[in-house]
Parts: C-alpha cells; structure tokens; sequence
C-alpha cells in the first residue's frame, strides 16, 4: 500500500513590530478598555487599581457577565488573536487600566 503525503505547507507566524500603550480611566459603568482593530496582533491589559476589573470581549461589561475577571494589580494577555472590541467595569472607581496594543 502506498503512503500519501500532502504537498509542504509554509507557516508564516504573524509578528508585531509596534507597541501602543493607553490608559483607561475605571469607571463602575462599562466602557471601552480597547476599540476593535482588526490589525490588533495582540494585547495586554494591567488593572493599575485597588479594585477589581471585569473584561468583556463585546460592547458591555457587567459584574456578572464577563471574560475575565482581574484582581487589583492583575495583569490579562488578549488569546487567539482576537481583534474585537473589549469593554471593562470596576467594582469602584479608583485607579486605572494600562493597555498594550501590538499592531
């Protein structure tokens, strides 16, 4: 019985060459922490605040409903890629979150 073996496949890793760094003022109502770009390589959000701060990967945070939830002085890398917006909320209003945008 004959082997097949599929033609050669070239993966090209997608690279970043530039890093742009906001803040994001907390807020107890949901806001954008990070506009949607569809030229986003990757991200990273630390929660500069003594609160703690709910990440929604859409338009609307909530205390209940989130992806993922970041302790005072936590720190989140956005997985897979992902290019959409992503909107926070803070269980109190005091500090800030400092984002990474690698594009």
């Amino acid at each position: 019985m004959a082997l097949f073996n599929p033609a050669t496949a070239t993966l090209v890793e997608s690279t970043s060459g530039t890093s742009t760094p906001t803040t994001v003022a907390s807020s107890t109502t949901s806001g954008i922490i990070l506009a949607a770009n569809s030229n986003r390589k990757g991200a990273t959000i630390w929660n500069d605040s003594t609160a703690t701060l709910y990440l929604e990967f859409g338009a609307t945070a909530t205390t209940s409903a989130f992806t993922a939830k970041l302790s005072p002085s936590g720190y989140f890398e956005v997985p897979f890629h992902y290019t959409g917006v992503i909107s926070g909320i803070w269980s109190a209003a005091n500090g800030n979150a400092l984002v990474r945008e690698l594009t």
